[in-house]
């Protein structure tokens, strides 16, 4: 049975809510037998071996190339879709409708959508408190066969669908979708299964005479509120599933800029087994959806992947409303970032550059692990500069839907207006040269040109201020002041994400990776600053760039835990003098 948006056109294979009654009902029996037990928070069973999902490279002629642009071709044949809200499991429409604009052609809607009420918002939650009471008593591992399920169907049954739509909606090219909504989804699913046996296995080490004492995992008193962004559709299902895999339920506001691949995450999740209610979609307004679940009582996480200023803003709401909540709500987020690579003079330059044309350009440097700002030597700099501009201005760009091109749109209006006033400032700033494009057109797309400027000023605006665009700064310092330039780099920005240190020289590697030690939370070695894998690299950094939680890591979910200490005594005493007492 096809899967529809509610709307005449369909996307193919993929299941109706209709159809996964029988599965919900399932689990739900399952669950209501548990009652009264207190097995989920303690039990752990062997998992399969969890690997990386493995990447496809959709080489030309390759059948995944053809699989994923029939998914293209089917989608924009049949947009734009209609998306629901979903609260306790019902597909129900909202108090207005917005649009998903394709970026690489913004005159097409992708999808249209219903925003909630206020009202629907205070029905998600108490629908997601009710849900908490079955869902949190599942045994961890009947809670993690659910995601690893639907990691596999990630990976297999909705890999291009799940494409196509990040690529038409978010506007990646093919490759940067696979990292995205295929591998990296997958590896957060697999890997917090995995993740979530080290948090429950980790118990008291002694036990004295008579005693047995042991922890118990408990989901935090409440419900955890999700809010994700635009440009990674992983950590959109990785928000929600992350808090409701250790027991949570969770209410899931998508970015406005991602609700179609965002919804169909939703569905696999629910065609996997998550019950009714245990994650209410809930698309629509940001500060109006906000300002409903920070006051109420049993608010209790907050789970975010957002701007700094957005998150700052959450945080007094929540700081204001703390004599209002039952419980400290935990606050967990990943920010902005201004991230650096610096060269030192011993430099492989052609890995540099090849590394930092990366690290800036792919997906239009809309990550917030993206290369923002370049520091090389003097000695280095007319080769790199050279080699820069060579390979740049060979990037192409244009419309994802072309495989072509390395590079497509930027995300929206807002943010090609935001990033064209950078541009127009180095172009206007007696410190700033444009050595590499700098052109910008959204008369179909909201198109930028991969851009480099040249500065003369360490702490000129482009080297201090998140962009979240194809702009790269460069500063050349003099080659014997590299102490001093690592002092410029730690207190330029605020942020302290990912940076990246290029030397063949050892003791310039572990000297910038010592002084450094703030300036970045992820930390590359002759690699560009972004491309962390699950698994491998946990990812987030500290100061403005967030609470460093670690995502793809048991850090982050300890976060979404509240543990209790039992004791149990199993001989009676007999007194209940000590000792000392006995004179």
């Amino acid at each position: 049975m096809s899967f529809a948006f509610h709307t005449t056109k369909v996307l193919p294979t993929i299941k109706s809510a209709a159809s996964l009654v029988s599965a919900r009902a399932s689990v739900t029996c399952s669950s209501q037998n548990l009652t009264g037990h207190r097995v989920a928070q303690t039990a752990s069973t062997k998992l399969p071996e969890i690997k990386n999902e493995p990447m496809r490279d959709y080489a030309l002629g390759s059948t995944d190339r053809s699989k994923v642009m029939d998914a293209i071709n089917t989608i924009k044949t049949q947009a734009p879709y209609h998306v629901n809200l979903v609260i306790n499991g019902e597909e129900v429409k909202g108090e207005g409708v917005d649009k998903q604009l394709m970026p690489s052609e913004h005159a097409n809607a992708l999808c249209t959508f219903e925003k909630a009420s206020k009202s629907q918002v205070q029905e998600a939650i108490a629908g997601a408190l009710e849900a908490r009471k079955k869902w949190s008593e599942m045994p961890i591992y009947d809670r993690q066969a659910i995601f690893l399920k639907a990691a596999d169907l990630i990976a297999h049954k909705y890999r291009y669908i799940l494409l196509a739509s990040t690529m038409l909606g978010q506007g990646k090219n093919i490759w940067q979708a696979e990292i995205d909504a295929a591998a990296e989804a997958a590896d957060f699913l697999r890997f917090g299964a995995k993740y979530s046996n080290e948090v429950y296995s980790t118990q008291p080490t002694e036990n004295s005479p008579g005693i047995w004492n042991h922890l118990e995992y408990r989901p935090l008193e409440g419900f955890v509120y999700a809010i994700s962004p635009f440009n990674f559709t992983a950590i959109g299902v990785n928000l929600a599933a992350a808090p409701a895999l250790m027991g949570n339920t969770v209410l899931w506001k998508p970015s406005n800029a991602a609700v179609l691949s965002n919804y169909i995450m939703y569905k696999i999740l629910e065609e996997a087994g998550v019950p009714a209610g245990v994650i209410q979609f809930i698309p629509g307004n940001p500060v109006d959806i906000s300002e409903q679940i920070f006051n109420h009582p049993e608010f209790a996480a907050l789970h975010f992947t957002g701007s700094t200023a957005v998150f700052k803003s959450l945080w007094k709401q929540i700081a204001n409303n703390i004599d209002g909540y039952k419980s400290y709500p935990r606050i967990v987020g990943e920010t902005g970032g201004k991230n650096f690579h610096l060269l030192h003079s011993s430099a492989d330059v052609d890995s540099a550059v090849n590394q930092t044309i990366r690290g800036a350009f792919e997906y239009q440097g809309q990550k917030c692990s993206a290369c923002s700002r370049l520091y090389v030597p003097d000695n280095l700099w007319p080769e790199f500069k050279s080699k820069l501009i060579e390979k740049a201005s060979h990037i192409k760009m244009g419309n994802i839907a072309d495989p072509e091109n390395f590079i497509g749109p930027v995300i929206n209006q807002p943010a090609f207006d935001r990033i064209k006033n950078y541009i127009e400032y180095a172009k206007s700033s007696p410190d700033c040269e444009v050595i590499v494009g700098g052109n910008c057109d959204s008369s179909v797309g909201y198109f930028i040109e991969p851009t480099v400027i040249e500065t003369i000023n360490p702490n000129t605006k482009t080297m201090a201020e998140e962009i979240f665009g194809p702009v790269l700064t460069a500063y050349v310092y003099p080659a014997n002041e590299f102490s001093n330039i690592i002092e410029t780099i730690d207190s330029t920005t605020p942020y302290g994400l990912t940076g990246s240190i290029f030397a063949q020289d050892r003791d310039a590697i572990v000297y910038a990776s010592n002084k450094l030690v703030n300036a970045a939370g992820n930390f590359y070695i002759n690699d560009k600053c972004t491309g962390a894998v699950v698994g491998q690299q946990p990812f987030g950094g500290a100061r403005a760039s967030g609470t460093n939680d670690k995502a793809g890591s048991s850090n982050l979910l300890h976060r979404f835990v509240s543990p209790r200490s039992v004791k149990e005594s199993f001989l009676p005493i007999s007194g209940f003098q000590y000792p000392s007492n006995i004179v």
